[in-house]
């Protein structure tokens, strides 16, 4: 019904103002009585063979909604119904920024992808929080991943990580460091080794000062080389983080159907969806054989049906998240891929 009837409805539309509208949809409808029992009644999978568990967390299934969607932690409790294993908010900044000049989400179709400069719009890490302290009330592991505001000097942004990682820290249940979004203006050196050395060990150091100690992860992008990779591998070990995302947003436009026309016309952005996939299965393997399996990976990027997610697994990934593919595939898409992994 996905598919044949509300994608080519929803897909009329400018893709930031239906994420919205579908946001809103969402958080009506729950107020229906019975109509959240029956979404995890159609949706949610519930089996003790699909726990996992990953850095000292225990998760319901290796499935979880990828950073970005749920930017301000606005439906935590719906996407629950929806059968994820756990939902990552973010990117969260210090102070709330617009993001990027709109128009600034592009649907490929062809592709089954998307392009995105949103430029980490969020309602900042005070609002963020406040709403975190009253929402989850079905108790889903929450990621917080952080970033630092545009305004804020790449050399300067140590504070910001900072000031994010204490105020979530009481309501999230992992971190995840990004550096790597390429719609945040220059981050050579927010990636350059030394500089994130330096930070995540601050960040350790900060974690160490609670009395329960949150999972702090890296997310990397999928357009690095393996030089670049193996310095991940030695980032990891010598800040003792507990493990990395693989993958972010591509900058590469290589073999898309999408024509050339079009691309230029959207200009730049981060691609998702289906045109990453295999990209981002590759750094996951890489990682996991060079570093001997030696902390856990999350896989994302272009997970659009089981048979990709068991590919990311299979790579040597622990957990997998997905985004686009929600909005190509539908809500349905949670289930059938842990129905997958049972019988795998």
């Amino acid at each position: 019904m996905y598919k044949l009837i509300l994608r080519p409805f929803l897909f009329l539309f400018d893709p930031e103002k239906i994420h919205y509208f579908t946001f809103s949809l969402i958080k009506f409808t729950a107020k229906i009585p019975g109509v959240r029992f029956l979404r995890r009644a159609k949706y949610k999978l519930k089996d003790p063979r699909l726990k996992r568990t990953v850095f000292g967390l225990t998760f319901e299934n290796p499935v979880g909604m990828a950073a970005g969607f749920d930017k301000n932690a606005l439906i935590l409790d719906e996407l629950s119904d929806f059968g994820f294993g756990f939902v990552e908010i973010g990117t969260v900044t210090p102070r709330p920024q617009e993001g990027n000049p709109k128009k600034r989400l592009f649907r490929l179709k062809e592709d089954q992808g998307l392009i995105n400069r949103m430029g980490f719009n969020n309602q900042g890490v005070d609002a963020v929080a406040e709403r975190l302290k009253s929402t989850n009330k079905s108790k889903i592991i929450v990621g917080g991943n952080i970033g630092k505001n545009t305004s804020t000097l790449n050399e300067e942004s140590k504070p910001d990580f900072v000031e994010n990682f204490e105020k979530l820290h009481p309501y999230v249940d992992y971190f995840v460091v990004n550096v790597s979004c390429p719609n945040v203006g220059d981050t050579a050196k927010l990636q350059d080794k030394d500089f994130l050395v330096d930070l995540l060990s601050t960040l350790i150091e900060k974690n160490k000062s609670f009395d329960i100690q949150r999972p702090i992860l890296l997310k990397i992008a999928p357009d690095l080389n393996n030089v670049q990779l193996d310095e991940v591998i030695e980032i990891v070990q010598e800040s003792e983080i507990d493990g990395i995302i693989a993958s972010n947003t591509s900058v590469d436009r290589s073999n898309l159907k999408t024509s050339d026309e079009v691309l230029n016309s959207i200009g730049n952005g981060g691609l998702s969806g289906k045109p990453i996939r295999d990209k981002s299965t590759a750094v996951i393997k890489y990682i996991a054989e060079k570093s001997n399996k030696a902390f856990p990976i999350i896989g994302v990027g272009g997970i659009q049906t089981p048979k990709d997610a068991l590919e990311k697994l299979e790579a040597g990934a622990d957990l997998v998240q997905v985004y686009t593919g929600f909005i190509y595939e539908g809500p349905g898409m949670v289930k059938k891929i842990n129905k997958e992994i049972l019988k795998s």
